[in-house]
């Protein structure tokens, strides 16, 4: 049997016009030489051309410090505004006044001023607070037994001190008449004063007795509420260092 014969249909006369269009529109890519090589690439020597720019060289610019100015054939670099540098920042210092005391005692007494959280007022006075409530029971100016240790650091740590003078000073929370807060704050201070007497020597302690004016805590929350810690933080007795006469 003959092989079927296939028919060719004409294409439309526009269509050949379109293809002829899109094809002059393509750009044609020129026409770079081959060389046929018979070794694999890889064993065809290879090299690099250094390709030409502008240069850039590095001087000193003088008078700015060492600095570096870069200069090139497109235009130039250099570090605008004045030196920044970075150092330590200078805060107050504080050394709770060891120079005062003996070289012998100063290990110790740094340990006691820690275990105290003994503070410095801006007068350079030491102050340690000791909480009224491990001192006293509720509403009484007689010392609790289990008070001695804390007064026994208090005392040594006033030994480590000879020349300063010494103030005791009580407080309240803010319950209570002024009066009342007043007269019980200085019977405490008195109570500690007298316990601390072989510490002090012959230094006569100045005991005051402040009641609710000098608080350290808020005795209210934002909200209004009672501040039970800030209370207990106010019921205290401050044993001051003061500063010597001379310093």
């Amino acid at each position: 049997m003959p092989a079927p014969v296939r028919s060719r249909r004409a294409l439309p006369f526009g269509a050949v016009l379109l293809a002829v269009a899109s094809f002059s529109a393509v750009p044609v890519a020129s026409a770079q030489p081959v060389r046929r090589v018979a070794e694999p690439l890889a064993a065809q020597p290879s090299s690099f051309v250094p390709v030409a720019g502008p240069q850039t060289t590095l001087r000193t610019v003088p008078g700015e410090g060492g600095g570096l100015q870069a200069r090139s054939a497109e235009g130039a670099l250099r570090r605008a505004g004045p030196d920044t540098t970075f150092g330590a920042v200078q805060g107050p210092q504080t050394d709770l006044r060891l120079s005062e005391v003996p070289a012998a005692l100063r290990t110790r007494t740094r340990e006691l001023l820690t275990e105290l959280r003994a503070r410095e007022t801006p007068s350079h006075a030491i102050v340690v607070d000791l909480p009224a409530d491990v001192l006293f029971d509720f509403d009484r100016a007689d010392l609790r037994p289990d008070a001695r240790a804390a007064l026994g650091r208090a005392g040594e740590l006033l030994r480590a001190y000879p020349r300063a003078p010494i103030a005791i000073d009580g407080h309240t929370d803010g319950k209570g008449a002024d009066s009342y807060n007043d007269a019980l704050s200085l019977r405490r201070a008195q109570a500690v004063a007298a316990a601390l007497a072989d510490a002090t020597g012959e230094r006569r302690p100045t005991v005051r007795g402040h009641g609710r004016h000098q608080p350290v805590a808020a005795e209210r929350r934002p909200d209004g509420s009672d501040d039970a810690d800030g209370r207990q933080r106010n019921r205290r007795v401050s044993i001051v260092i003061e500063p010597l006469p001379n310093g």
